[in-house]
């Protein structure tokens, strides 16, 4: 129950941790009705928290979710906490069984954000990469975040990249509308991995796979990337070792993946 002495602040928290409880957006009656809120309090309270992106309002649905600020809050949660303490080794290991450059990486907003970089030893010069610890790339474009993309909701997808809006590109190649990014997102669902090519750098492939935490939500992914003209065997034996790997992390962080989701092909 809110504290007497800052009621408004407490009401604010129920909400947006009735929310986060929640598979779904959430119709306003019925967080009205669960919350036993005053109807004119309750609608206050989300005007503000959408307007501070802690909420996203679905006017067609007449539902509320949670918005970009209160992923980037459990987001730096994670960062400073232990996801990447956990995904370090893990990437480590991913860069040497691969012999290629490996990151872990989260969605911040409509970017991949990456938290982790590990060259493989031995490598005295790593092809150069823009994907440094610290950098934001469209996650439309990047494998690592498109792969966390595939296991959003269509509603945040949405809401990420409204269709009336073009999407960025940083090459010739890539989906540059939501209908193309949704396309292709289906397609890399139902394989288990995403792949670009050429999409960040050219003449650049990645492959990346997501991890899941304990709510079964798509939290973070590994991906690896090497040059297309010198790659030694196919993408798909990269992809069995970073699905590997988001496998690990995702048993280190006592996630739950779709069912049969890390079962080998």
């Amino acid at each position: 129950m809110p504290s007497s002495a800052s009621p408004a602040v407490g009401r604010a928290l129920d909400v947006l941790l009735h929310l986060a409880s929640r598979p779904g957006p959430v119709p306003g009656a019925a967080l009205i009705r669960d919350l036993e809120l005053p109807r004119s309090t309750a609608y206050h309270l989300l005007t503000v928290l959408t307007e501070r992106g802690f909420v996203l309002h679905y006017p067609d649905q007449h539902a509320y979710g949670l918005g970009v600020a209160s992923f980037e809050i459990g987001s730096a949660y994670l960062r400073q906490g232990s996801l990447e303490n956990l995904g370090r080794p893990v990437a480590r290991r991913l860069a040497r069984l691969s012999g290629t450059i490996a990151h872990l990486g989260i969605l911040h907003g409509a970017d991949s954000l990456y938290l982790v970089k590990e060259r493989p030893a031995g490598r005295t010069r790593p092809p150069s990469l823009v994907t440094e610890v610290g950098v934001r790339l469209p996650a439309s474009l990047t494998a690592n975040g498109r792969s966390i993309l595939a296991h959003v909701s269509s509603a945040q997808r949405r809401a990420l990249f409204p269709a009336a809006e073009s999407l960025v590109l940083r090459t010739s190649s890539g989906p540059a509308t939501p209908g193309e990014l949704e396309d292709l997102l289906d397609g890399e669902r139902e394989r288990g991995w995403s792949w670009e090519l050429g999409m960040i750098t050219e003449g650049m492939e990645s492959v990346g796979a997501c991890a899941f935490d304990h709510t079964g939500l798509a939290v973070a992914a590994f991906s690896v990337t090497r040059r297309a003209d010198v790659a030694a065997g196919r993408p798909d034996d990269l992809a069995a070792l970073v699905r590997s790997s988001a496998a690990r992390l995702t048993r280190a962080l006592s996630g739950s993946a779709p069912p049969g989701w890390f079962r080998p092909s």
